[in-house]
């Protein structure tokens, strides 16, 4: 069978879904159900009609898993990424940015080369597919306060402080 199909898991931080077409990963998102996740993947691919693949994507999804609880193990998945070009340039930024480490929205917005575009910048993370693989919970306000996370807050502070001391 083709198409988009995907798996969910749990972890740390709830529940993780993994979904993948013949290109690679396309989306990794958190929640707290499974049922909120395939709504939500459904939301973001209106297009595709995706089927469940435990079996076939819990490698692929064991690595996602790794990566939340153990930050700064590598994801060596084929990638599937589609966004706007300016997404895409967030995007690549936001990968720049090593673990332990955050940037605030205004510095990403300087370095995709546009330093008032502040709002579409928040907007190109709130638009990211792959939570963890494109590390958008390493932004901050520019006072360092926490701000907008798509997965929710208490997931990016429990990211951040998992970086933090996996980095110190």
């Amino acid at each position: 069978m083709t198409g988009m199909r995907y798996a969910t898991t749990q972890c740390s931080l709830g529940w993780v879904l993994l979904a993948a077409r013949e290109d690679g990963v396309c989306a990794i998102l958190l929640g707290d159900a499974p049922e909120e996740l395939t709504k939500d993947l459904q939301k973001r691919f209106p297009r595709e009609t995706p089927w469940e693949d435990g079996v076939g994507l819990r490698a692929w999804l064991a690595q996602v898993v790794e990566a939340i609880e153990r930050p700064g193990t590598a994801l060596t998945l084929p990638w599937a990424e589609r966004g706007t070009r300016f997404q895409q340039r967030v995007w690549r930024e936001l990968k720049a940015v090593p673990a332990g480490s955050t940037t605030s929205y205004r510095e990403l917005a300087a370095r995709v080369g546009n330093p008032k575009a502040v709002r579409a910048v928040a907007r190109a993370c709130a638009a990211n597919p792959l939570a963890v693989a494109v590390p958008c919970h390493r932004v901050l306000r520019v006072d360092g306060e926490l701000a907008g996370y798509r997965w929710g807050l208490d997931r990016k502070r429990a990211l951040l402080e998992r970086e933090a001391l996996a980095w110190a």
